[in-house]
């Protein structure tokens, strides 16, 4: 047998073997498209995105040591190369998002792998969908983290996007107003000095789970080794 079928071989029994799944399903109305961030040097997941039909449920297979985030995009419209638009969650009109190019405000989950897994439902960019991230198996601090609740009727006026006279996202304050103090920056980037304002309780009375803002305490701590995990969206 050639040598490098066999190191192909070597290479997806071990990636197999070695790997944790995300279960991704679309459990809203609407179609989802997944959008995928990966740290510096880790391998993108899942081409970096892809269209979810409703109730439709995709694999995918996450490197032991990987770290990055994803999200869910909704009303996205593509051409056969790849190109397009979507109303909220877009990035840079890419159906397969890179590292560094998604556009807030968007409901994210944070994940970040080494002996431990370490994950978050965030609500720090802003908005747009009910996110869930559910571990199965594992052993330690493996606690659900969800953000369940549709913010989207109660947003605050002034952090309200709007299409076609609808209510599609909900941006954070610091996109709004950009401020030291709703962004955490310069003096305020501390959890002395950063506190929770009206505008971060909202997200909080929605989503207890979520972080609200860049110091917020969560409930809820995870921390947990080997498992898979249920990534829900609505």
């Amino acid at each position: 047998m050639a040598l490098w079928f066999l190191h192909l071989l070597s290479v997806y029994y071990f990636s197999c073997v070695d790997a944790t799944v995300f279960m991704l399903h679309n459990n809203c109305k609407n179609p989802v498209w997944p959008g995928f961030h990966s740290a510096v040097g880790k391998p993108l997941l899942g081409n970096g995105g892809f269209k979810l039909k409703p109730g439709q449920k995709v694999r995918i297979s996450v490197p032991k040591d990987w770290s990055g985030r994803l999200w869910g995009r909704s009303g996205c419209t593509f051409n056969k190369k790849g190109l397009g638009t979507c109303v909220t969650g877009d990035c840079g009109g890419l159906l397969r998002c890179t590292s560094s190019n998604s556009v807030p405000p968007a409901t994210f989950v944070d994940f970040s792998q080494e002996s431990t897994d370490f994950y978050d439902v965030s609500l720090i960019y802003g908005y747009n969908m009910p996110l869930s991230i559910i571990p199965k198996g594992g052993s330690g601090m493996c606690q659900p983290c969800r953000c369940v609740s549709d913010l989207n009727p109660k947003c605050p006026s002034k952090l309200r996007v709007r299409r076609k006279g609808k209510v599609v996202a909900c941006k954070s304050a610091c996109m709004v107003f950009g401020t030291p103090r709703y962004c955490c920056t310069f003096s305020y980037a501390n959890s002395d000095k950063c506190k929770p304002t009206r505008y971060s309780h909202v997200f909080k009375r929605a989503c207890p789970s979520a972080y609200s803002y860049p110091y917020d305490d969560p409930p809820i701590f995870t921390s947990c080794k080997g498992a898979n995990y249920l990534i829900k969206f609505c």
